[in-house]
């Protein structure tokens, strides 16, 4: 098989290491004319007539946004168009667990994985979190549980899980996708080649969610944080039931109606792919998300600071603000053609400190704010202004590029600050 990779990166250089071992001639296309990887391929600047005409397949690297000029070109010769997980998906023996949403798909999918390992089953978590799919094609492992967006789904063909997760659907990247729509039937994507006999997991909370599934030809399976659907699985009284496993809220560490919904999916997702009760009721008492994800960096006077740098939509940062009472956010940065103002007069905000590029939109909506030159003066504002029972909350509700080179960089900046913060007040109850 001929393959034409179009760009360099993560999922880039991974379909060219696959391509190397199953023997498939591959060329890349990079902007740059250079490419990174530890295989020697060849490269080109520019997507010519002749490396159309001369491939089997095109596989596009998820940061080239469908309206792209190469990705039509593709399209209009009638070229078979993959995503990464699709031309993985091929080679794989091992069956595939996968998991998209709007927000939450690392959580899910680390927490899914765990589940399995405590079980003893030999997993790898793949995708957007660790490594690509592609890492997966000839490894020792039994499954391979895998977080997916709407840019790799939006390329599938054969790609089909055995289970499947649908946690929320929002409006987020519709610089990438044309609109709404778009994005939704990328979405939709990840259950088209599942059978009846198959699972489908959601949140019956979620609208978008629970609307999406109803085209799944797989069985559905719906979750709640904040209830027990009929028929699904959620909160009974003051504990979360997942099938024959039940936990105390008051022994899960984040008992907020957004989180024991991504414990009951992992758990749902576990236990029908091979965990058993004991190992999923273990680590839905001691699951902890990744930093940056709604991270209590300190408490200072009675002043709660919480980092969660990777709310960067609308959709996240306003999941984030419900789980507080009294909230002074620090807010702004690329609104990626979403409307984000309606996080600065969500209920519990007091006062908005705007960040970056769309920082000002937020202040202007807000009842009390203001604009900040940069992290370490947000960190500054908010300490002059926090009180005892506040809450100062990083969810910036949009990308980090135009200050930052990522969202944990700016999670680990506004860490940093808050850090001089306990130091100075360490330092002064010494002293006196």
């Amino acid at each position: 098989m001929r393959v034409l990779v179009l760009g360099s990166g993560i999922s880039g250089r991974a379909a060219v290491d696959l391509a190397h071992r199953m023997g498939d001639a591959v060329t890349v296309v990079d902007p740059e004319g250079h490419y990174e990887g530890s295989t020697e391929v060849a490269v080109s600047s520019t997507l010519t007539p002749g490396l159309l005409e001369n491939c089997d397949v095109v596989v596009a690297s998820p940061g080239i946004p469908e309206d792209d000029p190469m990705i039509r070109s593709v399209v209009d010769r009638g070229i078979p168009l993959w995503s990464e997980i699709e031309y993985a998906y091929r080679h794989l023996e091992e069956p595939v667990v996968a998991i998209t949403g709007t927000n939450g798909k690392t959580t899910v999918t680390q927490a899914t994985a765990l589940m399995l390992q405590k079980a003893g089953v030999d997993v790898v978590a793949v995708g957007n979190v660790g490594d690509p799919l592609s890492g997966a094609v000839g490894s020792d492992t039994e499954v391979a549980v895998a977080e997916v967006s709407s840019f790799q789904l939006a390329n599938i063909d054969k790609f089909h899980p055995v289970s499947s997760a649908v946690l929320n659907v929002a409006p987020d990247h519709l610089d990438w996708h044309r609109d709404m729509t778009s994005y939704e039937n990328a979405k939709a994507r990840i259950f088209e080649n599942q059978t009846s006999d198959e699972i489908c997991v959601y949140d019956a909370d979620d609208p978008g969610a629970a609307r999406l599934v109803k085209r799944a030809p797989a069985r559905t399976i719906a979750v709640s944080g904040r209830r027990r659907p009929d028929d699904g699985w959620g909160v009974e009284e003051d504990v979360l039931r997942v099938g024959p496993v039940t936990v105390a809220l008051s022994d899960v560490v984040l008992s907020d109606p957004p989180s024991l919904s991504n414990l009951a999916i992992s758990a749902v997702l576990a236990l029908d792919v091979g965990a058993n009760a004991t190992a999923v009721e273990e680590v839905m008492r001691s699951f902890r998300p990744d930093t940056h994800r709604r991270t209590l960096v300190a408490e200072i006077d009675g002043v709660r600071w919480v980092n969660d740098s990777k709310a960067t939509n609308p959709h996240a940062a306003l999941a984030a603000i419900a789980a507080e009472t009294s909230v002074i956010l620090i807010a702004g940065g690329l609104a990626k053609g979403l409307d984000n103002v309606s996080l600065a007069y969500a209920a519990g905000v007091r006062y908005v400190i705007g960040l970056g590029t769309s920082g000002p939109d937020l202040v202007d909506a807000a009842q009390e704010g203001t604009m900040a030159t940069d992290i370490a003066d947000a960190v500054r504002i908010a300490n002059t202004i926090a009180e005892p029972g506040d809450t100062v909350l990083l969810a910036p509700g949009g990308a980090s590029f135009d200050q930052f080179d990522s969202y944990a960089h700016r999670g680990d900046r506004f860490t940093e600050e808050v850090g001089l913060i306990r130091r100075q007040r360490q330092e002064m109850g010494e002293s006196k």
